[in-house]
């Protein structure tokens, strides 16, 4: 398979949305895209405004089905960010780490107690604008934000080797009681 139909087929099939209703952190998502080669990536430190304006994106979305608002949390954007790097290093677009099976346990290590996760994830030539659009156009995406108890969001992303593939990991999660 040529590198160019792989780019290609990244950009097409490069979301992907998982939800653990237990906050377990399996793979239920089950999407492994190879979008590019392994390799060195540049990993990201996720802004205070670009947290803010992911979670406005996904707040309009909830405001919609008249859903209470999601807040940014840094813990969440540190690990989605995380993520992405992890994602970018390997070349390959999933919601399983390369030390964990999913968001649940990801954000679990990191010391926040979840009654459920989601994740959303993209690789592909996104600026954050375009893939807030992309997961916003996604039923399976908009799942994940509409979910009624989710409280807390997180967002990263990291390039991948080649310059062209950024890596995108949303998290979405609401605490136990």
């Amino acid at each position: 398979m040529s590198k160019k139909f792989v780019l290609a087929l990244a950009s097409i099939m490069a979301v992907a949305a998982c939800a653990d209703q237990g906050g377990g952190g399996s793979d239920h998502g089950g999407v492994h895209v190879q979008a590019t080669d392994p390799g060195d990536p540049t990993c990201y430190k996720t802004t205070s405004q670009q947290a803010r304006v992911g979670a406005q994106a996904t707040n309009a979305v909830r405001q919609k089905a008249g859903l209470p608002f999601v807040a940014p949390d840094p813990l969440l954007s540190r690990v989605a960010a995380r993520h992405a790097c992890d994602m970018a290093r390997r070349g390959l677009m999933t919601h399983k780490g390369s030390g964990t099976p999913g968001p649940g346990a990801r954000v679990k290590a990191n010391g926040y107690m979840p009654l459920l996760t989601a994740e959303n994830i993209a690789a592909g030539p996104y600026s954050l604008g375009r893939v807030l659009v992309e997961w916003n156009a996604s039923q399976g995406h908009r799942d994940n934000m509409l979910i009624p108890q989710v409280r807390d969001y997180g967002i990263g992303s990291a390039m991948a080797a080649d310059g062209k593939t950024r890596f995108w990991a949303a998290v979405y999660a609401a605490p136990r009681p």
